[in-house]
């Protein structure tokens, strides 16, 4: 693992950051980052091999009626690869 950011999904929307430093507790967080009411969110780690550790441990672990996803967040920006132009007036 490069960074030592993740994207934490698929947890209930009333999760809160709270919540999130409980689960994270056995880890050495930096930062947490939860988009409330969406689901998801982002924790930093002090090391990128701190990261792997957490995200080998969390993913895909039952977490308030529903199962995690853990994955190294990607950087802003690197949505879909599939080059679409916008306004659809750039006809070929």
């Amino acid at each position: 693992m490069q960074g030592s950011k993740l994207y934490v999904g698929n947890f209930s929307y009333s999760v809160k950051k709270e919540d999130l430093e409980e689960l994270f507790s056995d880890y050495d967080v930096k930062e947490i980052n939860v988009i409330e009411g969406k689901g998801f969110g982002f924790v930093e780690l002090a090391s990128p091999a701190e990261a792997e550790k957490a995200k080998e441990s969390l993913n895909g672990k039952q977490y308030t009626g529903r199962t995690l996803r853990v994955d190294e967040a990607r950087p802003r920006g690197s949505g879909s690869s599939d080059n679409r132009r916008g306004g659809g007036y750039n006809r070929y």
